[in-house]
């Protein structure tokens, strides 16, 4: 793949030519040449686009495709394009499809269905056989077929000699746990934040302390047997000052928010629309306050889109009876930037490779095209027609959002909208 993108502003600190406008030649999949001005004697493609930004490659550490078994909410193929459409190079995908993915050839599988696309997959094991919390899965195996970690996703794990022996084990092979935040027991069937809405709204409450709980035994686990741990979806301010404690104490922990829980509170409940039913729940304005000030000062490593389609058959029913999750790749730009810069936006959006074992690539001569691009300027009104996935279950919906995605180039192909 030849192409030659014409007047791109690079957003990457680590780059040499970072916030510089410039001409970025790509040659059999290469960035060759980064100059004010580059001709094109070879007539290669010419990449022109209005008030074009370009940085190294966006990576999400948590979505959800269906493929294999809910192909009615998501296939790996549309998946991937709209990942690519929406700016990301690189997405982890969770083992929650039917069967789950817990062995060897499930990872063979979905890696298989995600090759030569623009966006790279990078599949997550369950942590767990069938994710039933009961006896753990082949996490050597997997690790081997190309697993980057193993999660359960969005099921606690509720006996913690199970992670202990998990942390354990897999520390043998430096392989990464990931663990839902959430104490079961003391959830119950709650289905919103508990708080002042769920008692208005008299829907059944989840507080926070059950997500709380989960984290602090679960760093106290983690001391004890060393080893990788991952949080995913944090969503308290209490849950921001456990990680922060854990650090400090050097633990080897990393922890994730989804964006919609950066963005939107629980105040979006009021017409008990089932696109605003997450896991864990939108909370109040001063845990997004909490959760934002954790990532400006490091606490919380990585965003994520927690990119969750759900069918219409599960999403347009009783409150109580709606499936969790929100799809989110489409809205993740233009959400993080109505709260932070474009270099912090950026910046977030790019973190957490190194914690699932991907590679960095920087915006410079000689690396691999592994780029994002975009327009970080103009709002618009997030609307169905900008939903590129097959199910359209967005908490983003009729939101006013910043800056528009142009898509990647990356894995030698061009994906551009």
């Amino acid at each position: 793949m030849n192409a030659l993108i014409k007047s791109a502003t690079i957003v990457d600190s680590k780059s040499d030519f970072h916030n510089q406008t410039v001409d970025i030649l790509i040659e059999k999949g290469r960035i060759s040449k980064i100059s004010k001005r580059i001709s094109n004697p070879h007539n290669y493609d010419e990449i022109k686009l209005d008030n074009l930004h370009v940085s190294q490659g966006w990576f999400d550490s948590s979505v959800s495709f269906g493929e294999p078994g809910y192909e009615e909410r998501e296939t790996i193929e549309n998946g991937l394009k709209t990942a690519a459409l929406s700016g990301f190079t690189a997405v982890a995908l969770n083992a929650n499809s039917n069967p789950i993915i817990d062995c060897f050839a499930d990872i063979t599988l979905v890696k298989a269905k995600a090759k030569n696309k623009a966006t790279s997959l990078y599949p997550i094991g369950a942590l767990t056989k069938s994710s039933k919390s009961s006896d753990l899965a082949e996490l050597f195996d997997m690790k081997n077929a190309g697993a980057v970690a193993f999660y359960d996703y969005q099921k606690p794990i509720s006996n913690p000699n199970l992670l202990k022996i998990a942390l354990q084990y897999s520390s043998a092979f430096d392989g990464l746990v990931l663990s839902f935040p959430q104490e079961s027991k003391i959830s119950g069937l709650g289905v919103v934040n508990e708080h002042i809405n769920s008692t208005r709204l008299g829907l059944k409450g989840n507080p926070g302390l059950a997500e709380e709980l989960q984290i602090a035994r679960d760093l106290f686990l983690l001391e004890y047997t060393g080893g990788k741990l991952h949080i995913p979806t944090i969503s308290t301010a209490k849950s921001v000052e456990l990680i922060r404690e854990g650090k400090a104490k050097n633990l080897n922990v990393t922890c994730s928010v989804a964006i919609h829980n950066l963005v939107l509170t629980d105040d979006s409940l009021e017409g008990f629309d089932t696109r605003y039913k997450v896991l864990p729940p939108l909370r109040t304005q001063n845990d997004c306050n909490a959760l934002i000030e954790g990532l400006k000062d490091g606490t919380i490593d990585m965003v994520t889109t927690d990119h969750n389609p759900i069918d219409i058959e599960d999403k347009n029913v009783e409150f109580d009876y709606a499936k969790y999750g929100t799809i989110g790749l489409e809205s993740a730009f233009g959400a993080l930037q109505t709260i932070f810069t474009t270099k912090k936006t950026i910046s977030l959006l790019t973190q957490g490779k190194a914690r699932f074992g991907i590679t960095e690539t920087i915006v410079n001569t000689g690396q691999i095209a592994n780029l994002s691009l975009f327009n970080p300027d103009g709002k618009y009104l997030f609307k169905k027609e900008n939903i590129i996935s097959k199910s359209k279950n967005s908490a983003f919906l009729n939101n006013e959002l910043k800056g528009r995605v142009y898509g990647i180039i990356a894995n030698n192909k061009i994906a551009l909208k």
